[in-house]
């Protein structure tokens, strides 16, 4: 059997499971400054991008309000086409860049809806490629991310900037 190194996983797998994140976690995000270290990918004037830490496939971004709301409701008009904007932008580069063959885009709202961050929206990106469930996710509970967050990070963050 070959070993497969993932050490980022850890920092989850250790992580505490049984109080979530309160929701300040996109707040503080939004509000720092280095961007790289928080695999921010682009920023516009109502919300912003960034790849999950965590993520279900390589390249899954999440896209969030700057406005701490729990839903759409929260949100203006403007606010929410900047929104949708930006999961639109966030779509092309990552076609251009991973060259997926189908997404799945979505938002989790409450507990019940698997929402991990329920008092923050946010939209998740998530490349597929065919064949990309296999035994790994199905049966070891394990995603297969091919490369290195900061270098598709930096990737996205050149295609956005175009």
């Amino acid at each position: 059997m070959e070993p497969l190194h993932a050490p980022w996983r850890i920092e989850y797998i250790l992580g505490n499971k049984e109080n979530p994140v309160s929701g300040s976690l996109f707040a503080d995000i939004a509000n720092a400054s280095d961007d790289e270290a928080n695999y921010v990918v682009a920023r516009e004037r109502s919300c912003f991008a960034l790849l999950n830490r965590y993520p279900y496939n390589g390249g899954h971004l999440l896209v969030v309000p700057y406005k701490h709301v729990p839903d759409f409701d929260g949100l203006t008009e403007e606010e929410m086409l900047d929104l949708m904007k930006l999961v639109r932008r966030c779509q092309h580069a990552l076609r251009d860049t991973m060259r997926p063959d189908g997404f799945n885009i979505g938002v989790n709202l409450g507990r019940c809806a698997g929402a991990g961050i329920r008092e923050h929206l946010h939209i998740h990106i998530v490349p597929r490629w065919d064949g990309d469930t296999n035994f790994m996710p199905v049966l070891a509970n394990t995603s297969v991310v091919p490369e290195a967050m900061k270098e598709t990070a930096a990737k996205l963050r050149a295609a956005l900037a175009k």
